[in-house]
């Protein structure tokens, strides 16, 4: 294992050597690099210069590989995609205690992150744990924000999500290690990942010390009162229940994690009202995976 590494304010991290992506080959975007609290922060920016801004934010415990079947159709309808590895996942480096991850310090790096490239106005696509940063880091911020859409995520304040979520969190914890690759396949539904996707999957994470982000971030959803980021998810939904810019929900009602929490932001965000909500079957929790295209296809839809 390489040595840990350290921030000028004391955070200790590794960074996944360059090799262990180097036999991927469905996914050929050269990432870039911002800082964000004294950590590289790595993101794919492809397509148009010019073109209207697409943020795709992944969750857990995948990385912006997961937009692979995405990016082309949208890169070909004209716009441009900005695809950052949350600090923890994929390219980015990843702090090796568990206590460094938290709900707030995730949103707050990604606000860092948008901040450092200067974000211009842009539509948010998010699911997982993409969606409950990003719905965050929206509402908080929405004059960077000209749409949202979503896919299979939620925004919880302190009561639980049901018991796909409850299986979910409590395997996380006791699996001897968490094989990214057969995550993926478990949780798509619609076909069959090669084994090339699979390691594609496991790349970011060659042992244990670097999925501290992986194992921690299932207990950081906030589904108890006393759970940090409750009150800032609330605050949020009164920003989402005022909310009249356009809203759209691409979900999957076979999702085994999250189940139909779209339904609840049709029902509470004026801005869904009238919108072309999609449902995709057969489909799983990764949306992304299952129907790539054809979710792209609907988003490109929608703007158009």
């Amino acid at each position: 294992m390489e040595p840990t590494m350290t921030t000028p304010d004391g955070i200790e991290y590794l960074r996944t050597p360059d090799d262990r992506f180097a036999d991927i080959t469905d996914f050929a975007y050269e990432p870039k690099f911002v800082e964000v609290d004294g950590l590289r922060m790595a993101y794919v920016d492809a397509g148009p210069d010019d073109g209207p801004v697409m943020l795709l934010l992944h969750g857990e415990p995948t990385w912006s590989y997961l937009y692979r079947r995405m990016i082309p159709p949208l890169i070909e309808a004209g716009y441009r995609c900005i695809a950052p590895d949350l600090i923890g996942f994929g390219r980015s480096d990843k702090p090796v205690k568990r206590s460094t991850y938290t709900y707030n310090g995730h949103v707050a790096w990604m606000k860092a992150f948008i901040g450092a490239i200067d974000l211009p106005s842009a539509t948010l696509f998010a699911q997982d744990w993409g969606g409950l940063i990003g719905l965050r880091v929206a509402a908080e911020e929405s004059d960077r924000f000209d749409r949202v859409a979503i896919g299979n995520t939620g925004l919880p304040v302190g009561a639980p999500l049901g018991p796909g979520f409850d299986a979910w969190l409590n395997a996380s914890q006791v699996m001897p290690f968490m094989d990214c690759g057969t995550l993926l396949q478990r949780a798509t539904a619609a076909r069959e990942l090669t084994e090339a996707e699979m390691n594609a999957y496991r790349a970011p994470f060659p042992d244990e010390a670097h999925m501290a982000g992986a194992r921690e971030f299932p207990t950081l959803v906030p589904i108890t009162p006393a759970h940090a980021g409750v009150a800032e998810n609330k605050a949020a939904w009164a920003t989402y229940e005022q909310w009249t810019k356009p809203f759209l929900t691409l979900a999957c009602p076979g999702d085994p994690v999250l189940g139909q929490l779209h339904h609840e932001f049709v029902e509470r965000v004026p801005g869904a009202t009238g919108q072309p909500h999609q449902e995709f079957e057969p489909g799983g929790h990764f949306l992304q995976d299952d129907c790539g295209e054809d979710v792209a296809a609907a988003l490109i839809a929608w703007m158009s």
